[in-house]
């Protein structure tokens, strides 16, 4: 072998050496990182504000790596942490509905978060008066808090001006009572090429399976008519469920007129869908969809109210919140996430590139999120809402159950043409039997 190829080979030798040494130094580094596991059920529209957020997170705290992982939403999620927790394999941190904090306190899987609130790192008194109530409340379980607000929402009606104008509908007075929802949703269903069939449905009628993984989201579309008739859910009790009265009967019997006069058994697409193909002029929706939204520039559309119900107007302010799971062996680092998400900053950013709404009260007052607002409308709609938004109850026992009679009724009355004391009089024995059991 000559000189000349034995020092290629030294050379060849040594870069490997060095290559190795970079590679085993960044996996040492790698190593020392903390990692925290964190399951979610964002949509997919979210899944970008989401990565900036950990990108951001990461990048201030270099020693934590975040573990973002999808799960479906609806009861796949809660289904999936339960058979987690029992084989010691739950997250770090989950997202969560407050639908599930029942049955994750029942087994003794997630730390109250007085855990952590009270230690040195956690947060002041002031800091928690600086998050909506509301929302403090629905993931309280006898007044002890389980999870963190992570983001906010509330139910609005989003419509099509260009539609509103076409059917002689000034675009700037959406629907303010109950009576102008059915006039406009009679208004604006048309049969465009008069062969028949309805082209354009004036208002997306929600009716799902009351078994399905939409079964929440349907209650939770109907609880604000509901309100807005001067009703509740269930009592201060807890051993009664009130969703059955007169008020209920008023909430479920609008639904059922409209659902009949556009005839919308015959409707197919989802409520977003149709109104970005143009085949829905009103839908109910949260702020999530904003960036959807956004994105249509083929429709003029804008954001208001529900209409006003018999007793006033309601909407209610919900969201999901991250709690910690007690298997996590990154607890700490696990809290630091969570506290981080909070800090109004953080909110601000995740609410303008998310379009959900912030948690605390504080960044409403921010001045750079008030000139935020003012260049998006429809934010500022949805924002709107917050003081006329309710916090759906707590029901600290057979949340998930409960919410399935109520959504069951709902499409029986729909779908099943029986009518709403009937329907609603059968979820409401079932869910006063299973309270009271011993």
């Amino acid at each position: 072998m000559t000189k000349r190829y034995s020092n290629i080979i030294i050379s060849i030798a040594f870069i490997i050496l060095l290559i190795n040494f970079f590679i085993g130094c960044s996996k040492q580094e790698d190593s020392k990182k903390i990692k925290v596991i964190f399951w979610h059920s964002f949509v997919a529209t979210t899944i970008p504000a989401l990565n900036e957020l950990i990108d951001r997170f990461e990048k201030e705290h270099p020693d934590i790596d975040i573990d973002a992982q999808y799960v479906p939403t609806g009861d796949a999620l809660v289904q999936k942490l339960i058979t987690a927790i029992h084989s010691q394999t739950a997250p770090d941190v989950s997202w969560i509905h407050a639908d599930f904090l029942d049955k994750l306190i029942e087994s003794d899987a997630i730390y109250p978060m007085e855990h952590f609130i009270k230690e040195k790192d956690g947060l002041t008194e002031e800091e928690m008066n600086d998050f909506f109530p509301q929302l403090l409340g629905a993931f309280s379980h006898k007044k002890v808090l389980y999870a963190l607000p992570m983001d906010a929402t509330v139910l609005a009606l989003v419509y099509n001006k260009d539609h509103f104008r076409k059917s002689g509908i000034d675009p700037n007075t959406p629907p303010k009572t109950w009576n102008d929802l059915k006039e406009y949703s009679k208004k604006l269903t048309l049969d465009k090429d008069g062969d028949g069939k309805t082209d354009q449905y004036g208002f997306y009628v929600p009716a799902y399976p009351g078994s399905g993984p939409l079964s929440i989201w349907e209650v939770l579309q109907w609880s604000p008519y509901l309100w807005q008739a001067g009703g509740e859910i269930i009592d201060s009790t807890q051993t009664k469920v009130l969703f059955n009265s007169e008020a209920g009967v008023q909430a479920l019997t609008l639904w059922k007129e409209i659902y009949d006069q556009l005839n919308f058994s015959n409707y197919s697409f989802t409520h977003d869908m149709g109104l970005a193909s143009g085949s829905i002029s009103m839908i109910m929706d949260g702020p999530w969809d904003l960036p959807t939204f956004r994105k249509m520039k083929n429709i003029d559309w804008a954001v208001a109210s529900l209409p006003e119900g018999p007793k006033g107007k309601a909407t209610y302010i919900a969201g999901e919140s991250l709690a910690i799971f007690k298997q996590s062996k990154n607890s700490d680092a696990a809290w630091t996430f969570v506290k981080w998400v909070t800090q109004p900053e953080i909110q601000e950013m995740f609410s303008i590139s998310s379009g959900y709404l912030p948690v605390r009260k504080s960044v409403l007052e921010r001045d750079s999120y008030k000139a935020f607002l003012e260049t998006d409308h429809a934010m500022k709609s949805f924002v709107e809402q917050i003081k006329i938004a309710r916090q759906r109850p707590t029901i600290e026992r057979y949340y998930v159950n409960i919410n399935q009679f109520i959504a069951t009724a709902i499409e029986q009355t729909l779908i099943g043409n029986r009518s709403p004391i009937e329907t609603l009089n059968e979820a409401a024995e079932k869910s006063n039997n299973l309270l009271n059991q011993k």
